[in-house]
């Protein structure tokens, strides 16, 4: 569903350019001081990228769905660090107030979110709840104007930079289940809110996680998000979906690039006195790795399309994200073969993006979780 396609080129070209021209060329100073250039940051909030899925009437740019793959097919050629810090305004971050906000929280939030002068964090993952999200342990106890939080919450992208904390908390302690979560906008330097020291990861350095920590953390309870509660759960779930197509379209993105750094190294790159590229058994690798790219972006176009079209695609972007985020991994490991000896250290990106992208398989909700979906799904549509 592109509504102007002359306009969507235009941002499209203008932030594939952005990757060539200032990303990619920034990615050494990333990996070195594991944080993004001030200027980059500056010139991502000018071009509308914290943004992308507000809408317009809160200072977004309000693409669709299919929009915001293709936009994301692009940002994804660089170091996964730069989405990573806009991926959270453009997902949970802002989608929970634009489907259950009321009114006056999105007229607070949304357009400093969309601007990028704040920077939002979504806190569901505790240290025994992540995969089984409704095992939330935070608590959220009503005292007059007030509700207050304790309990911590792992694993939190852009929790070191985050201006904002979209926090799920239990609200009902008899309902053991989802039903008894409530979510909360949470504001940075709230007495009894503390973040704890960056994570030590794999891969995705520039993208920070932290643990964050609710001590007695009095809570206005008109951040309270639709001013009611237990609906918080249903409100994570309601954009899931949404936030599996994208990552599903970063996994594409991120695969073109490995594959396209693979290609010029396999031309470049000789053994026996010609070009590697021209073995067979090279061969074979780059064009198995197109092959998938090609799957996975006809898939997320796809489903990106029925979803604009009101369509439930529960089943379709977990099928996204399974195949999407298994494939990326795929290629990365022949990126590295085909590499061979240079692809093991790390003057090359290939070394690199062999570490960043084994993320993908595991948040939002791990090639299993997945599974269960599109299994239980395929059930429950079988039986009536």
């Amino acid at each position: 569903m592109i509504r102007d396609q002359e306009t969507l080129t235009l941002l499209v070209d203008t932030v594939s350019r952005f990757v060539k021209e200032r990303l990619i060329p920034a990615e050494e100073t990333l990996i070195e001081t594991d944080e993004i250039p001030a200027d980059i940051l500056g010139e991502m909030r000018d071009l509308g990228l914290f943004g992308l899925s507000v809408p317009e009437q809160y200072g977004g740019l309000g693409l669709t769905m299919e929009e915001e793959v293709l936009v994301a097919f692009e940002l994804a050629k660089a170091s996964p660090a730069f989405r990573s810090i806009i991926g959270t305004n453009n997902g949970i971050g802002s989608q929970g107030l634009i489907v259950d906000g009321t009114e006056e929280q999105k007229q607070q939030y949304l357009p400093r979110l969309a601007s990028g002068e704040l920077i939002a964090s979504f806190a569901l993952t505790e240290p025994d709840a992540g995969s089984d999200a409704a095992a939330v342990r935070t608590t959220a106890v009503r005292d007059g104007d007030f509700y207050v939080l304790n309990g911590t919450k792992r694993f939190i992208t852009n929790a070191p930079e985050a201006g904002i904390f979209t926090v799920m908390a239990r609200t009902n302690p008899a309902d053991k289940g989802a039903g008894g979560i409530s979510a909360f906008i949470v504001e940075k330097g709230t007495p009894g809110l503390t973040v704890g020291k960056r994570d030590k990861k794999m891969g995705q350095k520039g993208a920070h996680t932290a643990d964050v920590i609710f001590e007695n953390c009095r809570v206005p309870a008109a951040n309270l998000i639709g001013n009611k509660e237990g609906i918080g759960f249903k409100t994570a779930m309601k954009v899931l979906d949404k936030g599996r197509l994208h990552i599903s379209a970063i996994c594409v993105g991120a695969s073109e690039r490995m594959l396209s750094d693979a290609l010029n190294y396999a031309i470049e790159r000789k053994q026996f006195g010609k070009p590697i590229a021209e073995f067979q058994l090279i061969q074979g690798m780059l064009a198995d790795s197109r092959a998938d790219i090609y799957a996975a972006r006809s898939m997320v176009l796809d489903a990106a399309r029925r979803r604009d079209n009101k369509e439930n695609v529960s089943t379709e972007a977990s099928c996204c994200k399974l195949f999407s985020s298994e494939m990326c991994c795929r290629v990365a490991d022949r990126a590295v073969q085909i590499f061979g000896g240079a692809g093991y250290v790390a003057e090359y990106p290939a070394e690199r993006f062999y570490r960043d992208v084994r993320l993908f398989r595991i948040f939002e909700g791990t090639s299993q979780v997945q599974q269960l979906v599109i299994a239980r799904n395929m059930i429950r549509a079988a039986q009536g």
